[in-house]
């Protein structure tokens, strides 16, 4: 976790032979409409220092996760470099972004160029926020929902390498 680590592994990943680059991993939301284990694809990506970033293929992610039976909500995710609670979350969230964790924003780095989606699991809510046992079950929720929608994300590639050969 945190920008530093994120950087590094966005400088190895950037080296490496590969076709499409994809983040997957946990979040916490940012409005109480989402709840632990939901699944949420990045449109675009804000961070503590830069432009946001776009990411065009979220349609694509999402549209493969709905041909395995799996919902998910596109939207801009927010990087920050410490744990979000509160009053900070509910900042967070007023320009729109859905979801916060800590290293997507910096990981995108490593796509260098090729197709990059972010698809993360909703772990805790602002009403519920992933600080007291009682919330442990949502890590339980996120964590199989990723395990379900990892399948999805072999489909959004193969379909890339498809519009290559076409």
């Amino acid at each position: 976790m945190g920008s530093r680590r994120a950087r590094s592994a966005a400088t190895a990943v950037a080296s490496h032979q590969a076709s499409a680059v994809a983040v997957l991993g946990f979040c916490g939301a940012l409005d109480d409409s989402l709840q632990p284990g939901d699944l949420v694809v990045a449109d675009e990506l804000r961070g503590s220092e830069g432009e946001p970033i776009r990411c065009p293929h979220s349609a694509e992610v999402a549209e493969a996760l709905a041909r395995t039976g799996l919902q998910a909500r596109r939207g801009p995710f927010v990087s920050v470099s410490r744990v979000a609670r509160g009053a900070e979350r509910a900042r967070l969230a007023e320009d729109g972004s859905i979801a916060v964790d800590m290293e997507t924003a910096w990981l995108a780095a490593g796509a260098a160029g090729r197709p990059f989606a972010a698809l993360r699991a909703v772990v805790d809510t602002p009403s519920r926020e992933f600080v007291r046992f009682s919330t442990v079950s949502g890590g339980f929720k996120a964590y199989r929902a990723l395990g379900r929608a990892a399948g999805a994300l072999e489909i959004w590639a193969d379909s890339l390498r498809t519009e290559k050969e076409t």
